[in-house]
C-alpha cells in the first residue's frame, strides 16, 4: 500500500487531543514508553503542545525549526527525497552494531536518520529489556532527553506495514505510542529490536519494520540478556553513547 503524503494528514491531528497514557508492560506487545523512572522527567509531560511549540511558520533551515502534526508528513516526505544515507551505527555501553534502513518505508527511515543527525540518540538508553524478544531503545531518565524532545517537537508517524517486512530477529521496528491506538500511530523517539529466534512474526501488520541490524547482533543479545527490574528496566542502564550515520 503506498501512503500519500496527505492522506495522512486527516488523522494525525486526532491523536494529539489526548495526552499519551503510561505504557503497559504486557508480553508480546510493544508500547512507546511514555512515562520513564522519574516523573519530572517524562517526555509525556514535558513536551510542549502544539499551541506551545510553534506559533510561526518555520523551514527546516531554520535552527529553530519544531516538527508538529501539522508539518511532520510534509518535512519528511522532502527529507525522504534528499537522502543518500541508508545506515545508523549505535555505540553502546556493551558494544556496537550498525542497523541497516530499509528504502521502502520512507517516513520512518528519514524519521531515524534525522533524529540520529540531531544528536537525538546520543546518551539514551535501552529502557525496556525483554529477555528472548526484544530490546527497546530512545528513551531515558534524564532532563537532557526531554529538553531534545521539546526542541525537536512532538509528533507521531503512520504505520507502514504493507511493504513486505517482517520481524524476523534483528528487525528494528518502531512501537505505538499508546494503548488505545486503533490507527497505530508510532512514537517517533523509540525503536525497538527482535531477538527471538527466528522472529516474533505475531507483531506483523501492528508494527513497522523499518531496517534490521547487519553488523553486531551479539552485542543485542548481549543487551537482552542484562539483569532487570520488574518494570523491565535494566538494573544497571544500558546507554547509547553515540550515533551516527553511515
Amino acid at each position: 500500500m503506498r501512503y500519500s503524503k496527505f492522506a495522512f494528514l486527516t488523522i494525525l491531528p486526532l491523536f494529539f487531543l489526548t495526552r499519551c497514557k503510561d505504557a503497559p508492560k504486557e508480553a508480546g506487545k510493544v508500547i512507546s514508553e511514555e512515562k520513564v523512572k522519574t516523573p519530572e522527567t517524562s517526555p509525556g509531560d514535558s513536551i510542549p503542545t502544539t499551541e506551545e511549540a510553534t506559533e510561526v511558520q518555520h523551514t527546516p533551515a531554520q535552527d529553530d525549526f519544531v516538527l508538529t502534526e501539522e508539518n511532520t508528513i510534509d518535512f519528511f516526505f522532502a527529507y525522504a527525497k534528499e537522502l543518500k544515507e541508508s545506515k545508523v551505527r549505535l555505540t553502546t555501553s556493551l558494544g556496537s552494531f550498525t542497523i541497516q534502513l530499509y528504502d521502502n518505508v520512507p517516513y520512518h527511515k528519514a524519521n531515524f536518520i534525522y533524529l540520529t543527525k540531531k544528536g537525538y540518540f546520543d546518551n539514551t538508553q535501552f529502557h525496556r529489556v525483554v529477555p528472548d524478544f526484544i530490546i527497546q531503545g530512545g528513551n531515558s531518565d534524564d532532563r537532557e532527553t526531554s529538553k531534545k524532545r521539546r526542541a525537536i517537537g512532538r509528533y507521531l508517524l503512520p504505520p507502514d506495514t504493507r511493504k513486505g517486512h517482517k520481524h524476523h530477529r534483528g528487525t528494528v521496528s518502531m512501537p505505538s505510542s499508546e494503548r488505545d491506538n486503533p490507527h497505530k500511530l508510532a512514537s517517533p523517539y523509540e525503536f525497538f529490536i527482535v531477538v527471538t529466534q527466528p522472529g516474533s512474526y505475531h507483531l506483523d501488520g501492528d508494527y513497522t519494520p523499518f531496517g534490521r541490524v547487519i553488523d553486531g547482533m551479539d552485542v543485542v543479545d548481549k543487551i537482552n540478556k542484562v539483569p532487570i527490574d520488574q518494570g523491565e528496566w535494566p538494573m544497571q542502564n544500558v546507554y547509547i553513547l553515540k550515533a551516527e550515520v553511515l
